[in-house]
């Protein structure tokens, strides 16, 4: 049950009959020289990590190492609960515990990097959004995880999740990849559907640099992980919809990996360039070290 692109992962899904989340269940099992029980309580305790990360700042409000965020993530949750949503319960909850995820890693919190620090916010904030608002059990949610590692596990091997080899680009857009999938499958959509989500989450962010503010990961890591999860998200309504993306899964990762090797230095995690060497984020900077 092992696979090393995403057209293996498609044919093992058809070859037995059984969905992205439990090719990477048997995987997993197989592998990883863990006992199904082991396994299990691993994955609870991911579950339990994220849900913690995504839900401790907005009743315990931190500024982070930094200085640059904190408090972002309650103050949305504020406005959503006394205003008219403009995004609905669902992208309005995940932007919420997106901005909480990273607000609760750059204050030395405890995340879940899936696939870095810096884009940990996308694939909780839409699995707990959707378990949320949705009604979805634990059992969702455990499978949403698996097949969003499917996704990862990709990206890892194949191309990379490295700002610093490929660009934000690597790090919210796979995350985003990972999470639009994710959604697909428990939204009842087919391998074959949640691999079109991820190859349109990935074209969608193509190119995006990497621009750390004063080298933190938190400005403007923070909210490209709320870009990251509206890209999930509709992406994976296209997906659902029948609508396909151009590149297969396995080219848009080919694709990525070429366009992060032509971006310069400067925009790749060195915050030489980009929103890092604006006039006002230098200003807040100064005298940081």
């Amino acid at each position: 049950m092992n696979f090393d692109s995403g057209a293996e992962l498609l044919n093992l899904c058809r070859e037995h009959q059984i969905p992205v989340s439990e090719v990477m269940k048997q995987r997993e099992l197989q592998h990883g020289a863990v006992s199904e029980e082991v396994f299990e309580q691993k994955m609870t305790e991911i579950m339990e990590i994220m849900s913690n990360s995504a839900h401790r700042p907005l009743s315990d409000v931190r500024k982070s190492i930094g200085g640059l965020i904190g408090g972002e993530a309650s103050g949305l949750k504020d406005y959503s609960e006394k205003h008219q949503e403009l995004c609905g319960k669902v992208l309005s909850l995940a932007m919420v515990y997106a901005m909480a995820v990273l607000e609760c890693n750059a204050s030395m919190g405890l995340i879940v990097a899936a696939p870095t620090a810096g884009s940990s916010g996308v694939v909780p904030g839409v699995l707990l959004a959707m378990k949320e608002a949705l009604g979805l059990g634990t059992e969702e949610f455990r499978k949403g995880l698996l097949n969003a590692s499917a996704i990862g596990y990709l990206a890892m091997r194949n191309a990379s999740v490295a700002g610093a080899e490929a660009g934000c680009q690597a790090e919210v857009g796979v995350a985003s990849a990972m999470a639009a999938s994710a959604a697909v499958e428990l939204m009842g959509g087919s391998p074959e559907m949640c691999l079109q989500a991820a190859s349109l989450s990935l074209s969608n962010l193509l190119g995006l640099v990497c621009d750390p503010v004063g080298g933190f990961v938190e400005n403007p890591c923070q909210s490209r992980n709320v870009i990251g999860v509206a890209n999930a998200l509709t992406c994976a309504q296209l997906a659902l919809s029948g609508i396909t993306h151009i590149n297969s899964f396995d080219d848009m990762l080919a694709v990525m990996l070429k366009v992060g090797g032509s971006l310069p230095s400067e925009l790749r995690e060195t915050a030489l360039g980009g929103n890092a060497i604006g006039k006002t984020a230098c200003e807040r900077c100064k005298g940081r070290k």
